[in-house]
């Protein structure tokens, strides 16, 4: 089943994704690219630009990888450049590679540091290159829609998931605040959640975290003033890996300092935490991508593409507000049986049409009337 398409960004083309057509090379050299210029400016200035948590696990070899990437880019840019009609990625991937070459060759690279940064550009280095290797492969092999990869709003979507991962540092702090102030409230229950063997420990904290993302998830839909927020990830009217990434920052703030909060009052270990973390992390990006796996039969149980998609339909009511088990919606009544298939279209129902663009997005604009 395919979707609405109207190929109007400033990337797409008409010529076909194959082996040839300098499509490839023209990513692998802008993600490389791009990449590599990231690793040049945290090398060239780490204590501005790293985070204490990551800083301290770059390998003493990322110097040696950095100029292999930039090499690899313009190897690539070069290529994409002779086969391709349309030169942007090709040119993005040159530009990138000159500009981390030339940092890497005249700015010293300094220790590490210990001080606390406020721009993460070594968290977004680590997502430019894990998020795109791993759902970029699913999309192209098991598409549900044929759309392309840089879709019609694909720059708005990439400007929030370049923002959520350089402010991390700031959003991080903002969120562990609440947290802490109740990590000894519970002294019995941290006691025994502490006590309980790891693994059933990531099992409660997946629990307890979707519990309260349950109820924020519909309060969001359900009380005006945190809609419009809200909407914004709702006005999304294309899905793939990079669609869940259009959340507003007060959107995700309270969602995420309020699940944080649950957790740390109930003492989980630090370990089981962050596994809880890697879990939501995988699965949010997996149930908004373009891949057509059905997954019927994990369905009463986990939260799969289809169902999120169809929280993201047009078409349905309210409901299924569970992020990863739809059995809370079942619980509480507000479980929505999808009907067969694949919703045909995305975004606000009622033919509303959220704001567009990032900036404009921010700003939370109402929607209006298509």
């Amino acid at each position: 089943m395919t979707g609405r398409s109207a190929p109007s960004s400033w990337l797409l083309t008409d010529e076909p994704h194959r082996i040839g057509s300098g499509w490839v090379s023209g990513v692998l050299g802008a993600v490389l690219g791009l990449t590599g210029l990231g690793a040049s400016c945290c090398l060239a200035w780490p204590d501005a630009l790293t985070t204490p948590a990551l800083r301290t696990h770059w390998p003493l070899s990322l110097p040696t990888w950095t100029a292999a990437a930039l090499l690899a880019a313009a190897a690539f840019g070069a290529l994409s450049l002779a086969l391709r009609r349309k030169k942007t990625l090709g040119l993005v991937a040159l530009a990138a590679a000159a500009l981390g070459a030339a940092l890497l060759v005249a700015l010293p690279h300094r220790p590490l540091g210990g001080g606390p940064s406020v721009v993460a550009v070594d968290a977004l280095v680590l997502n430019l290159l894990l998020y795109p290797l791993v759902f970029l492969p699913l999309e192209r092999l098991s598409p549900l829609r044929d759309q392309p990869t840089f879709r019609p709003e694909w720059p708005t979507d990439l400007a929030w998931f370049v923002a959520s991962a350089v402010s991390v540092q700031i959003t991080t702090a903002l969120v562990l605040a609440p947290g802490n102030a109740l990590a000894s409230a519970l002294p019995a229950a941290r006691a025994t959640v502490s006590a309980l063997p790891l693994p059933l420990q990531f099992l409660l904290a997946v629990l307890v975290a979707d519990l309260a993302q349950y109820w924020i998830h519909r309060a969001c839909h359900r009380w005006p003033w945190l809609w419009r927020f809200h909407a914004i990830h709702h006005s999304a009217t294309a899905m793939d890996w990079l669609a869940g990434s259009r959340l507003h920052v007060v959107d995700a703030l309270l969602t995420r300092a309020l699940v944080y909060a649950a957790i740390a009052a109930l003492g989980f270990d630090l370990a089981a935490i962050a596994a809880y973390l890697a879990f939501v992390a995988a699965q949010a990006t997996f149930v908004h991508a373009n891949v057509r796996w059905d997954l019927r039969w994990l369905e009463p149980w986990l939260v799969t593409p289809r169902i999120h998609h169809w929280h993201h339909a047009d078409e349905l009511p309210d409901g299924n507000f569970a992020v990863h088990l739809p059995w809370i919606d079942r619980l509480f009544g507000t479980l929505r049986s999808p009907p067969e298939g694949w919703p045909a279209r995305y975004g606000l129902a009622g033919g509303a049409v959220g704001p567009r663009g990032f900036w404009r997005q921010l700003l939370a604009a109402r929607p209006s009337s298509a």
